[in-house]
């Protein structure tokens, strides 16, 4: 009887360890899982960001010399340009907390984002 008891004991040990050792292993997995999307959609935003910028460069350059033409002055043609950002910028930092909140929930949503495939 004390025998089998022992053997018990130690077969339900071995399975514990093993099922701890599973379950360190998927926790690892998703959180890689979990890191490489956040990675993927950093830099996806960081390659549009930088194509974004070019192209409002180029806009805000084409619209400057265009304002200079209108204006009959380059100071005052790229001076509009600026007020214009200047404007932007205003608003983006009257509206930053929206911005943050944005932020901070797709990060959220994307790194406890639980679909009925994953969990069984």
């Amino acid at each position: 009887m004390e025998e089998n008891t022992e053997n018990f004991f130690a077969a339900s040990k071995k399975d514990l360890e093993g099922y701890v050792q599973d379950r360190i292993w998927l926790l690892k997995l998703q959180a890689g899982e979990k890191t490489s999307r956040i990675i993927a959609v950093l830099v996806s935003i960081l390659l549009i960001g930088l194509l974004s910028f070019f192209v409002l460069l180029f806009l805000s350059i084409m619209a400057g010399y265009y304002f200079s033409e209108l204006t009959g002055s380059l100071f005052s043609g790229f001076g509009i340009i600026t007020g214009l950002y200047i404007l932007l910028l205003v608003a983006i930092i009257l509206g930053r907390k929206r911005i943050e909140a944005k932020v901070i929930d797709t990060v959220i949503r994307i790194f406890f984002d639980k679909t009925p495939e994953k969990d069984a």
